[in-house]
């Protein structure tokens, strides 16, 4: 197999860099039907095969390559007035993740991001108005909590969906918030010093795969109906919240012991 060792970084084996492909244009297909989810899935296969110090940086690439497909393909149902304060609010947050040397307990970020996401879906909190400082707010707490947790975009869309967006508007606006932020974090990785260069030909047909998986999406998201849409997009939201709560709380009961 060394004719193909270009696809096994860091001695990667073939079959898992196979299975990463296949993952991210499934994962980027959910995404595309229904708006969010394949990045939470694609990480935690990817946390499964790949050493933990790169996983996050990749998965952000990836990531970034997915919601710029989607956000192409949906380009004229941007609601474009939250992106200005989500990006602003972004850079900051960025800023901060990257100088903050003490990693903060990934589990008590799994605990209270699932609590929120419940929260905002089940109990109607008030709906703030597109374009103010929630979407900044959002865009602050998001990519600082990326930097450490890798995959955010369950919170931004539970923030996104109290804005009452028809299903097209909010999956074009949710991919252009994650593809701003996305980029925001490969950026500083980079700046980190994460050396993305081997890892190039398998992000690459990653990003590939991610974007044919988001057009087959596009098909299914524009086939549902509004109401069930949302339905779909409740459960989602829900089984993803109680994931990270599971996630999180095994690991501090299993500290606690």
């Amino acid at each position: 197999m060394e004719g193909i060792a270009w696809l096994q970084p860091e001695g990667l084996a073939l079959w898992a860099s196979g299975t990463l492909i296949l993952a991210s244009g499934v994962t980027s297909f959910i995404a595309g039907a229904f708006g969010l989810g394949g990045g939470i899935v694609l990480l935690a296969i990817m946390g499964s095969l790949m050493p933990v110090t790169t996983m996050i940086p990749v998965h952000g690439v990836v990531q970034l390559g997915s919601n710029a497909g989607r956000m192409a393909l949906l380009l004229r149902h941007i609601n474009t007035s939250v992106l200005l304060p989500f990006t602003l609010g972004s850079l900051i947050g960025g800023a901060i993740g990257s100088a903050v040397v003490i990693r903060m307990p990934p589990e008590l970020l799994q605990i209270g991001l699932g609590l929120f996401v419940l929260w905002s879906i089940w109990s109607r909190p008030p709906a703030p108005k597109s374009g103010g400082s929630a979407m900044a707010a959002t865009g602050l707490v998001s990519t600082f909590l990326t930097m450490f947790f890798g995959a955010t975009g369950v919170f931004v869309a539970a923030v996104v969906k109290t804005f009452g967006f028809d299903r097209l508007t909010f999956v074009a606006t949710h991919a252009t918030c994650m593809t701003l932020q996305h980029g925001i974090k490969v950026v500083a990785f980079g700046l980190l010093g994460f050396a993305y260069g081997q890892y190039a030909p398998l992000m690459l047909l990653m990003v590939a795969s991610g974007i044919l998986g988001t057009y087959a999406g596009r098909y299914v998201l524009k086939r549902t109906a509004d109401d069930r849409f949302h339905l779909i997009l409740n459960w989602i939201l829900t089984i993803l919240a109680l994931r990270l709560l599971w996630q999180g709380s095994q690991v501090v009961l299993s500290t606690a012991a």
